[in-house]
């Protein structure tokens, strides 16, 4: 049997490939573990919670943090993906130079609509391996939040499941109290 070797993108080459065209101007990818993602649609509900989730983190972290939606950070030289919100530190460009890196970040959410087990998974597993600290992926559809936490190369240590009543506060911030239904969308009727 012949085995086929399977070449990983770099980020440069990935900026490389926007840059000369090679993605279209509607196409959602990033780039994790070298390999191009094609991302999920924005679905109403995640739409939703992603909006609630950053008014309520601005909220209560006032000019402390740069809250980011939807904008790639930079793992390492293989992983560029797009968290939902990342919650990163004060940087005076405001990253106009790059996008954060891992001693930058202090929290990474992605809502979960249809990419729950990707998200629980190997964003997951690509998350820990960069040493995020605090990881949380937000259910929208069971309306539960995921507390993930102590990374290491074979994922997070630690994983809470929080019901939608439950409160949380980021491990870098714990004068922050969120509550998980503030981040979740409304109900309908």
């Amino acid at each position: 049997m012949t085995s086929i070797a399977v070449r990983r993108l770099t980020v440069r080459d990935y900026h490389r490939m926007a840059e000369i065209g090679i993605f279209s101007a509607d196409e959602r990818v990033e780039l994790l573990d070298g390999n191009l993602i094609s991302m999920a649609a924005k679905g109403t509900a995640r739409c939703s919670a992603t909006a609630r989730t950053r008014r309520i983190v601005e909220a209560g972290l006032g000019g402390r943090v740069l809250v980011r939606v939807r904008d790639p950070v930079q793992l390492d030289d293989y992983s560029e993906p797009e968290p939902d919100i990342a919650i990163v530190a004060l940087e005076p460009l405001e990253y106009a130079d790059r996008h954060p890196k891992p001693s930058e970040i202090f929290l990474l959410i992605e809502v979960a609509d249809t990419s729950l087990a990707f998200d629980l998974g190997a964003k997951a597993l690509a998350y820990a391996c960069s040493g995020i600290p605090d990881y949380w992926v937000l259910d929208v559809q069971f309306r539960k939040l995921y507390v993930l936490r102590s990374p290491t190369v074979r994922g997070y240590q630690s994983e809470a499941i929080l019901e939608e009543t439950m409160q949380i506060a980021p491990l870098a911030f714990p004068d922050c109290t969120l509550e998980t239904r503030g981040m979740l969308p409304l109900m309908a009727g």
